[in-house]
């Protein structure tokens, strides 16, 4: 068995054009990690106040002024899709990730066991067309406001 790991949930989708299609061409199971965008898309960070002072999030370009408000724009209409559906919006997201595919088994990280129990609940979460529609038309793979990473980080890693 085969399986490639990359970062892959609403918030970062670059590896759908041609890393996925391969995937699946050549037999390699997806084991997307961040599936939960580094906890952004679960809501529970709406300031970067929230976030502890030596937190690395408070570097990435998502998470800089600008870009934060715009970002979080996304998850609270991802909030009222998941609140219509009785679920969170973290559910929601992982949910969405499941549904790419039988080949893909992602590993969002969990430091509570609150959260691991909501994100195990996640996998009895089935989506519709309609649904993921909806998911995705509001978190268009395009509006996700700033970089993965810093551009210094970003250029180490020669992309």
């Amino acid at each position: 068995m085969t399986a490639l790991q990359s970062e892959w949930s609403l918030w970062t989708r670059e590896i759908e054009a041609e890393v996925v299609p391969t995937c699946r061409e050549l037999g390699i199971g997806i084991v997307p990690f961040s599936p939960l965008g580094r906890g952004f898309l679960t809501g529970a960070v709406t300031s970067t106040a929230d976030l502890p002072a030596d937190d690395m999030r408070r570097n990435l370009p998502r998470f800089a002024d600008g870009n934060f408000d715009r970002n979080l724009a996304i998850v609270d209409a991802l909030r009222r899709i998941a609140d219509e559906k009785g679920v969170t919006a973290g559910q929601l997201a992982l949910a969405w990730v499941q549904s790419r595919g039988a080949d893909v088994v992602p590993i969002p990280g969990t430091k509570r066991r609150t959260y691991l129990e909501q994100n195990i609940a996640a996998v009895d979460i089935e989506l519709s067309a309609e649904d993921t529609a909806r998911i995705e038309a509001a978190a268009p793979a395009d509006a996700v406001a700033g970089a993965r990473y810093p551009e210094h980080l970003a250029r180490a890693a020669g992309k």
